[in-house]
């Protein structure tokens, strides 16, 4: 059973103002949305498909979907966990939750049933939206560990228990608990170093303060139209919609990173911005080569080859300019920009101007302009915290900055160099893969007596994960990346693996990790070296 809240009814037009008892100063991304209502009522919000919506079409069904909500017991602090793929109603729900005091959670749908249910398990939601295209059989295995018994509604179907369904039976009249613009409404699961995924909580002044950022360097305005086909669980996803959504822009939904439906939806709609992967602008660059989209909103070469970044802007923005930067979930995205500033020493740029950046030692004292150290940022788009990890949260919020995990040094004139993780990352995609995970997966398997991770360079993928192992028993390539895949999700899993008498180690009796990478052809980890 859900605890109870304090809730204000307020009339959908009356959201602000002395009349509706809330303090002055709250403010958050349901007022964004209600004050685009008022603005600009008439224009295009959201494009998925066949479904368009104005800003106050999208206003009227986040505030009934609100209250429905609310009538199922959702209320400020409770969890709402989005298990599908793209859509327009994760806009929708974020915007939901935000009236509630809630908290959107978007999983990665490509991660296995073990790696869900422990999702499931550790943010105890209080509500789930699922789907049964492509995913129908992975959701039925995780629904079936679902011990707390939340409320499951399916996102893509019409029953009674169909998040439309849920929409229209929604009251007139939207609930509003008054909170603050620190209150978190974003939940992204993310791996740190243990090898542990943990939620990192990202508040409204903060999702606001970075789309404020992000809508100057992207040259992001009411007139921009973004291409939302990146997964809703990365945080850059989320850094160009709701830039786009607090401008007052128009996002397009696409429902995964298809080539075909990404170039239907750019020419259809003269998208101006987007989020693509290196692989899937392969594709696309095939698909383009028959000459059947028009795709100049975005690229003004017909081979899609004048972009050297995978955000795409207007060639104008200081971005397409000078592209670049450092960040990481916890902090909202990117947090140092090449946009911010001219050309400087250090390849990674400067802090926005919402945040703040020293580089410290092991005793948390500041170290001397260009001494490396770690990374750590204080400011308006750093999380609230992780979801119930109250010891992490203490190691990494300590001295009231956020310490990121990340080594860095600060030259004289200002720039950012990124050196890389504290602990040793790869780089697949657009996915950070921790080599201890997959460690410990494969060191699972009877068979394996020793196992060491490393990250293979890679033209196409960044890196591939690697395998290097000491077998116990007989085993094959083959079998370690099947029995890897039903336990991780697949791009964690290794792409080789390699078997070798005995791993190189430290005087210490540590894995040598440089060893191995020297020995098995691994590199090219994230990081200027």
């Amino acid at each position: 059973m859900m605890a109870s809240v304090q809730e204000m009814a307020v009339p959908p037009d009356a959201m602000t103002g002395s009349t509706t008892g809330l303090p002055p100063g709250r403010f958050g991304l349901a007022d964004v949305l209600a004050e685009h209502r008022r603005g600009r009522p008439r224009s295009p919000a959201v494009v998925d498909g066949g479904t368009r919506l104005t800003y106050a079409q999208l206003d009227a069904r986040v505030g009934r979907l609100a209250a429905a909500l609310a009538g199922r017991g959702v209320g400020r602090g409770d969890r709402i966990l989005w298990l599908g793929q793209n859509s327009f109603r994760v806009l929708e729900v974020l915007l939901a939750a935000a009236r509630l005091g809630a908290v959107v959670c978007p999983a990665n749908w490509r991660q296995s049933a073990d790696e869900l249910a422990f999702v499931l398990q550790d943010l105890e939601p209080a509500v789930v939206l699922w789907q049964e295209l492509e995913l129908g059989e992975l959701v039925r295995e995780v629904r079936a560990r679902d011990a707390a018994r939340a409320h499951w509604l399916q996102h893509d179907g019409d029953g009674a228990d169909s998040y439309e369904a849920l929409v229209a039976g929604g009251p007139e009249q939207a609930k509003y608990v008054a909170g603050t613009g620190q209150d978190p409404v974003l939940g992204l699961y993310t791996v740190a170093a243990d090898g542990r995924s943990h939620a990192a909580l990202l508040s409204h002044a903060g999702l606001i303060a970075q789309g404020m950022v992000i809508s100057h360097t992207h040259e992001v305005t009411d007139a921009s139209v973004c291409l939302d086909s990146a997964p809703f669980f990365h945080v850059a996803s989320f850094m160009l919609a709701i830039a786009t959504l607090v401008r007052g822009g128009l996002n397009v939904v696409t429902r995964r990173a298809d080539g075909v439906a990404m170039c239907e939806a750019i020419d259809r709609e003269r998208c101006t911005h987007a989020l693509i992967f290196p692989p899937t602008l392969e594709t696309m660059r095939d698909v383009a080569r028959g000459g059947h989209y028009d795709l100049s909103t975005l690229w003004s070469t017909p081979d899609l080859s004048d972009r050297p970044t995978t955000m795409l802007t207007p060639l104008s923005a200081p971005w397409a300019r000078r592209p670049g930067g450092y960040g990481q979930t916890e902090v909202g995205g990117l947090v140092t920009f090449n946009a911010l500033g001219p050309p400087g020493e250090g390849g990674f740029g400067r802090p926005s101007p919402v945040t703040a950046l020293r580089i410290v030692d092991e005793h948390d004292e500041e170290v001397a302009t260009g001494d490396v150290g770690e990374i750590s940022i204080r400011g308006l788009t750093v999380m609230t915290g992780y979801h119930r990890r109250p010891e992490l949260n203490a190691l990494r919020a300590r001295g009231g900055w956020h310490h990121t995990g990340d080594l860095g040094r600060r030259h004289a004139d200002g720039t950012l160099t990124f050196v890389g993780p504290k602990t040793r990352m790869i780089k697949s995609g657009a996915e950070n893969v921790y080599p201890t995970e997959v460690e410990s997966c494969v060191a699972g398997h009877p068979a394996v007596a020793a196992v060491c991770v490393i990250g293979v360079p890679d033209p196409r993928w960044t890196q591939t994960v690697r395998a290097v192992v000491v077998p116990s028993g007989a085993v094959t390539e083959e079998e370690l990346i099947e029995y890897c895949r039903g336990r991780i999700a697949s791009y964690k899993k290794p792409r080789s693996v390699v078997f070798t008498d005995a791993l190189p180690r430290t005087p210490r009796g540590d894995v040598d990790r440089d060893a191995v990478d020297t020995r098995f052809d691994g590199g090219g980890y994230p990081g200027a070296g």
